[in-house]
């Protein structure tokens, strides 16, 4: 269990449905770039797989304002992966890679996703977080702040791949860690908790109506990291826009 930031409720935004929850998405995508790129030239991003951020990535590469953002000041990253090759289904920067990598003008350096192709993913998990120190010019002891964080959260109250009943929601000594299952899931690699929590923004898309009980049971619920993994947001609930559609807010 975890105290949450006193007086401080989620900040919650409601879409009309899903395509106007993609475009929500993009407004704060743009806003946020051009804030951090006005500020320091950069804009350092970590985006999220799965099939609610599909039709934000799509719009990444249509909308004028975003497709033609200065994309080479553009550091993009990824919140996990799974441990499939570039090419599966599964990948998460696959479905990057097919909606909007190709049809934006951001070099391939900066392009950070994470590497599935070691025997070891510990190996794997190891190399990303050295990309992310190089990339932010870390220090040892330093956490990397990245202006906008997209997430997403699954049925079971897990979000990036922080998942119940596991070590890694309480790995603080990362910034990557390596996932496993024992069942049929496949492995992973995630951005860890302190990395999260150090981000300036944090964006939790959440959409159709079988999320509808899931939201309702972690926004109104004592916080608890162990049962629910979002949770890790609760001390940063300044930070975090939930952008959810009708369908999933219907039961709050």
């Amino acid at each position: 269990m975890m105290a949450t930031t006193a007086n401080c409720k989620p900040n919650l935004e409601v879409a009309a449905d899903a395509e106007d929850l993609a475009h929500k998405t993009v407004e704060v995508f743009v806003a946020d770039a051009q804030k951090a790129i006005a500020a320091k030239d950069t804009f350092y991003v970590a985006i999220s797989g799965g099939h609610t951020p599909k039709r934000f990535f799509e719009l990444l590469a249509e909308v004028p304002k975003a497709k033609f953002l200065p994309w080479h000041k553009i550091q993009l990253f990824w919140v996990d992966e799974r441990y499939v090759p570039l090419d599966s289904p599964g990948s998460n920067y696959r479905l990057a890679a097919d909606t909007f990598l190709g049809k934006v003008a951001i070099p391939q350096q900066n392009i950070h996703r994470i590497p599935t192709e070691y025997d070891d993913i510990r190996e794997a998990a190891r190399c990303y977080e050295d990309a992310i120190r190089e990339v932010f010019g870390l220090r040892e002891t330093q956490l990397p702040e990245f202006d906008l964080i997209v997430l997403g959260m699954g049925v079971e109250g897990h979000t990036g791949s922080l998942f119940p009943d596991s070590y890694v929601p309480f790995d603080m000594e990362d910034l990557a860690s390596a996932v496993y299952f024992l069942d049929e899931k496949l492995n992973r690699v995630t951005l860890t908790r302190p990395v999260l929590c150090a981000a300036g923004h944090l964006v939790v898309l959440v959409s159709g109506k079988e999320k509808a009980h899931i939201l309702k049971e972690v926004l109104t619920s004592d916080p608890d990291d162990v049962r629910y993994p979002i949770h890790v947001l609760w001390p940063i609930l300044d930070k975090v826009t939930w952008l959810v559609d009708r369908d999933a807010a219907k039961a709050i």
